[in-house]
Formats: C-alpha cells, sequence, structure tokens
C-alpha cells in the first residue's frame, strides 16, 4: 500500500511538473523582431516588426503596441519622445488562443548636440555660503535656493549687490533643492524626503505641500504655461499638473548616442529646458517634446574666474531674466554670479 501512494505521488507530481512546463513553454511560442540594432533605433527610422512563429503556429492577426498604444508593423517614428520603451504583440493563433509577446526599443535623437559658448555680460556678487540649488527670476527679482541638511534656504536676492532681502531657513531634516515660481507661489523640491512645498512669493508663507509619484528624487524645476517640470537625477523628466501637482507623463532625456542623467537645475527659456547636470560643467539644451538633446553650453571656464576656496563646488544654478533676455548661471558657494549671451 505504501508503495502504491508513493507512485501515485510520484506521478501528480510529474503531472503538476508537466503543466508547469508546458504553460512556460506556452509563453514563448511567439516573440517580436525588430529592424532596431541591438535594441536602439533613430527617431527619423521606421520601426519594422514582425513576429517569429517559433512553433508554426496559424496566425490570424497580430496587434503591436508601443508604450501601451496600437502602432502597425511599420510606423514612422517622428512624433514619438525619445527613450526606453516597451513594445507589445498581441497574437491571435489557432482560430481562438491568444498570446502577448513582449520586448523593448530605445529610441534616439537622429543627430549630435549643437555645441555652444558664452559671452559674459556681467558679474555680480553671490553669497559665497550659499549651495546654489534653484534660481530664477520673477517679477524682476531673483528667488534663489540653497541646499544642505541645517543649511537649507529660500531666498530673495537683489542680484545687482548680492544682498539678501528675503530668508526663511527650511528645517534641518530637509535638504532644499531646485525651485520654480507660477501664479504667485514658488514650488520648492526637498532631495530624498519625497516632498515639495509651496510658498506664497510676496511674504514666503509656507502655504502647502506636495509628494512625489514616480520620480525617484527631488533635483530641479522649471514650468511653461501649461506644467511644472521635475527633474529627479536620473533621465526623466517629468511634467505635473500645476492644479493637483501629480505626475502625469514624463520624456526622457537622450542624444543620438545614450541617455543623459543627473538632470539638476532647470530653466525654460523660448520653449526649450535648460539644465545643469550635477557633477558637470556645461548646460544641456532640451526639447521638452520629445527628450532630444539638441544643444550643450561649455561653461568651465567660469570656475575658475570665482574665490578658489576648500568648500568651492560645481555650477549649479541657472534662471533666465526676461527684462534684460539674458541668462544668468553661478554655482554651489560661488562668490560671483555671471550673466552671459550664449553664442552657436
Amino acid at each position: 500500500m505504501k508503495i502504491y501512494k508513493l507512485l501515485t505521488f510520484i506521478s501528480l507530481l510529474l503531472i503538476i511538473v508537466s503543466c508547469g512546463s508546458n504553460s512556460n513553454q506556452k509563453k514563448n511560442f511567439f516573440s517580436i523582431t525588430t529592424n532596431a540594432k541591438k535594441g536602439n533605433i533613430s527617431i527619423d527610422e521606421s520601426l519594422k516588426l514582425s513576429v517569429e512563429n517559433k512553433k508554426n503556429h496559424s496566425i490570424d492577426s497580430v496587434i503591436y503596441k508601443l508604450n501601451g498604444k496600437t502602432i502597425s508593423e511599420k510606423t514612422n517614428l517622428k512624433q514619438h519622445k525619445l527613450g526606453k520603451h516597451p513594445i507589445e504583440a498581441i497574437v491571435y493563433f489557432n482560430g481562438g488562443e491568444t498570446q502577448t509577446a513582449t520586448s523593448s526599443i530605445t529610441i534616439l535623437n537622429n543627430k549630435s548636440p549643437n555645441i555652444y559658448k558664452f559671452k559674459i555680460i556681467n558679474e555680480y556678487p553671490h553669497d559665497i555660503t550659499s549651495y546654489t540649488q534653484g534660481l530664477e527670476f520673477y517679477n524682476g527679482k531673483l528667488y534663489e535656493s540653497t541646499g544642505q541638511y541645517k543649511e537649507s534656504k529660500l531666498r530673495q536676492v537683489n542680484y545687482k549687490t548680492g544682498e539678501i532681502e528675503k530668508n526663511i531657513n527650511l528645517a534641518d531634516a530637509y535638504f532644499a533643492e531646485g525651485i520654480t515660481i507660477l501664479n504667485d507661489k514658488i514650488y520648492l523640491l526637498t532631495w530624498k524626503a519625497k516632498t515639495g512645498f509651496v510658498y506664497n512669493v510676496d511674504t514666503f508663507k509656507k502655504e502647502s505641500s506636495f509628494s512625489y509619484g514616480k520620480s525617484v528624487e527631488g533635483w530641479g524645476l522649471t514650468h511653461n504655461d501649461t506644467h511644472i517640470y521635475k527633474s529627479d537625477g536620473s533621465e526623466n523628466i517629468w511634467l505635473l499638473n500645476p492644479e493637483t501637482l501629480i505626475e502625469e507623463s514624463n520624456i526622457q532625456v537622450y542624444t543620438n548616442k545614450g541617455k543623459i542623467t543627473d538632470i539638476n537645475e532647470m530653466e525654460w527659456i523660448n520653449g526649450k529646458i535648460y539644465t545643469n547636470r550635477y557633477q558637470r560643467n556645461g548646460v544641456a539644451i532640451i526639447n521638452p517634446k520629445n527628450g532630444a538633446v539638441e544643444g550643450v553650453i561649455d561653461f568651465t571656464p567660469l570656475k575658475n574666474k570665482v574665490t578658489q576656496h576648500d568648500k568651492l563646488d560645481v555650477l549649479n544654478g541657472i534662471a533666465y531674466n526676461p527684462e534684460t533676455k539674458t541668462i544668468f548661471v553661478t554655482g554651489k558657494r560661488w562668490d560671483k554670479l555671471f550673466e552671459v549671451e550664449i553664442i552657436k
């Protein structure tokens, strides 16, 4: 009897294993074939898709999807965003069966970024103790956020004299990051607390706070008429609804070679996003529609024009002054604020 029960148990086990094996095998009936070389394809190419039918099933039809949206087996990519995106092939076969194959592609820009230089128009004093994170003009005034735990501040600054006209300190638990100002409200990020704050621009009174969504951390902010743009240190820039501050979508920052990470302080200038990259001496110019890096400004010489000291840190802080139509840049613990003209 014991031998019979043992044989029965072994038989059931083999059936279960066999079913599991068939289930796993079924998942591999089809796979997606593309014309993307090593998974990469340029935005000026057409994506061509097909299905590899490993078991020679009778395929009735196939529906292809890119980022969840139905596309044809040959799709022009010019209107798509750059970056890594999921693709699906929903295969209908054998008169009633369905299976979904998945893969991904990385859409790259079709040309390398333009290289820009700069000309210094003016130099202004800047607080050498400021670990500059966010920098923005609003109604003729310059606003700045500074980082580090137990040192984080929000300020209104007279940019011509360097005088601090208004200042509040953040709680010691918060490391302040970027700011942007919209409709008389200052939006300020914190680094790792996954919390942002909203202040009245006139009184600096805190009015509310908001939580992050899928974004990893808080780095930089900017805005246009419809959205607030948020960086989190990765290649992603998130689009926030300015009323709810919910992350509604994102773009991925890419060149013709690959992704660009460490996206930091940002500024909206003439329809483009200008952004510092952490630990870099340049500013990237990004197309906000698809994430393409269209230009790079080399600010390497500026760091040598400020007072050299032990705590001197990287270039960070970019602001556009609508009144002068010029760009202002500085760095962390720099004693100068530079007004510059960009030259191609």
